[in-house]
């Protein structure tokens, strides 16, 4: 193996390495691991290919894949198939910012500061709020973000978070809150699929625990409902907390801006805004606070000035983080970006244009309602919850029939990606499915869905 072609060490470079460590063979280098431990026999992999023979096992095992290119998707649940303006692929792959690691020298990154100066004022438009950061990791990770920022700002140790938040970002919100000591309280979702109002109230009184930093909702919610964040800001601010929103970005082309109803912290993922589904990621989360909470806000800031000529020049500015300051007195921990799925996002925003964004919400308003009726119609199928919603929904398959997992198999065969099994996570919703349609399907795919899910359940 050690001559292989891929393999750049060769012997000599082995043995100059052993050399400079004072060992005189590979034996000798890991004496110090007990025969116990060691592995002796022989890995169980295959045996070398050649690059011909590689590419096609590569490629048979890519085949195994259910692409979108392929299959038809009403899969969302967190990431969707958006149309992706193929100006995007082209700006992206430019080696300048392809390449780029570290791209937050000043000296040597302006393009690159700019690109993420432009993605941080996209996001104060869309949110309504006037300071953002320079991208998180993801949703997930920046709803994670918002809940330890609000209990730092507020001095408070409890956080009162719907349970119609995307699971997957509660429990990542769970893990940092355990790292932080905080306590978090869960508000039930009411018979329409939206956070109990009354419930979040009580929650939200002082003895129902310690004192709130804040109450955290999603808004459009994990079953695809629409929020009442004006009278959630209301009530938390009541409280002396924050509201924090993770929204779906698109949505905002067609929603009032959570900002602009009260909300302290929005945060969400940027992968509707033209970043590639990628089977799951990755993807890229966005933050945006109000002026109050600036100086407090994880990762990166980018901020314009000039120079000692006068001339626009972007910089990093108000860089709380535990590798300027003392780490103790850092608000995160977060020290990257996804910088190139930023600009994946800004290039689609610069794409689109105000009136473009408004048009494409708008098509995923009218085919994901046209959808919901077309279901509602299939013998058995019903629609559990009444509350507005953007591009997903819920459907209740009928007792008695195939699972969601038999039907999404079985509509698999038929060359559709069924709706997100909502059994996983909660067994009171078994039998229910969340289905997402975006402007990428066509009526013809949508009735043909509804009739292939009408004849498996038939």
């Amino acid at each position: 193996m050690r001559n292989h072609r891929y393999l750049p060490a060769t012997a000599n470079d082995e043995r100059a390495m052993l050399e400079a460590i004072g060992v005189d063979s590979i034996e000798a280098l890991f004496a110090d691991i007990p025969a116990s431990v060691r592995f002796r026999g022989r890995l169980d992999v295959s045996e070398a290919l050649g690059e011909g023979a590689l590419l096609r096992h590569m490629k048979s095992l890519a085949a195994r894949n259910a692409d979108l290119e392929t299959y038809v998707s009403f899969l969302g649940a967190g990431v969707y198939d958006h149309h992706l303006p193929v100006v995007i692929d082209h700006i992206v792959s430019r080696s300048e910012f392809y390449t780029a690691y570290t791209p937050y020298q000043p000296e040597i990154s302006q393009g690159e500061l700019q690109a993420i100066f432009e993605f941080q004022s996209y996001i104060c438009e869309l949110t309504g709020l006037p300071v953002a950061n320079a991208s998180m990791y993801d949703g997930a990770t920046a709803f994670a973000e918002a809940g330890a920022l609000a209990a730092g700002a507020a001095k408070r140790k409890r956080l009162v978070v719907s349970a119609a938040v995307h699971p997957e970002a509660r429990q990542v919100l769970a893990t940092t809150a355990r790292g932080l000591g905080l306590e978090l309280t869960t508000v039930p979702v009411d018979a329409n699929g939206v956070t109990d109002a009354a419930a979040l109230a009580a929650a939200l009184r002082a003895d129902g625990g310690g004192e709130p930093a804040a109450a955290m909702i999603q808004s459009p919610n994990f079953y695809g409902g629409i929020e009442d964040a004006a009278a959630f800001a209301a009530a938390a601010h009541g409280a002396g907390a924050l509201l924090v929103v993770s929204a779906n970005p698109l949505s905002l082309g067609a929603l009032q801006p959570p900002g602009k109803l009260g909300a302290d912290i929005v945060v969400g993922d940027a992968q509707p805004l033209g970043i590639a589904p990628s089977l799951g990621g990755p993807t890229c989360g966005f933050f945006a606070v109000s002026d109050a909470l600036m100086r407090r806000i994880p990762g990166r800031i980018v901020g314009r000035t000039v120079d000692k000529d006068g001339k626009r020049g972007f910089v990093l500015t108000l860089q709380a983080r535990e590798q300027h300051i003392r780490r103790e007195k850092a608000t995160s921990n977060i020290c990257s970006n996804q910088a190139l799925l930023a600009l994946c996002a800004s290039v689609y925003l610069s794409v689109m244009g105000k009136q473009g964004m408004r048009d494409v919400a708008e098509l995923n308003v009218r085919k994901a309602h046209y959808a919901a009726s077309r279901l509602a119609s299939v013998p058995g199928v019903t629609l559990p919850f009444s509350a507005p919603f953007f591009n997903e929904f819920v459907i209740r398959l009928p007792d008695g029939g195939p699972t969601v997992r038999e039907a999404n198999e079985r509509l698999l065969a038929e060359g559709f990606l069924g709706g997100y099994d909502l059994g996983r996570d909660d067994p009171a919703l078994g039998g229910c499915m969340l289905v997402a349609v975006t402007e990428q399907r066509t009526k013809e795919e949508i009735d043909a869905f509804a009739s292939a899910l009408e004849a498996i359940l038939g």
